[in-house]
């Protein structure tokens, strides 16, 4: 004789499985620890400050009358 089984409870639990499988993925493509987030900043930080300092300012054009 088959065994019985609750659907509902089968649904749920394949719900759960794939919520799980989802949560992990996101887990490993987006978790990062809050040091590697703030050594990501100020490399960015750093790398804009020698941006900023290597910049060429256009010369003022002195023929132009506001």
């Amino acid at each position: 004789m088959a065994e019985i089984i609750n659907l509902r409870r089968m649904r749920k639990l394949k719900q759960h499985q794939v919520k799980s499988r989802q949560a992990a993925e996101n887990r490993a493509k987006h978790g990062r620890t809050k040091a590697q987030r703030l050594m990501d900043e100020k490399i960015s930080a750093e790398a804009q400050h020698r941006m900023d300092l290597l910049r060429i300012e256009p010369a003022a054009d002195f023929d132009a009358v506001d």
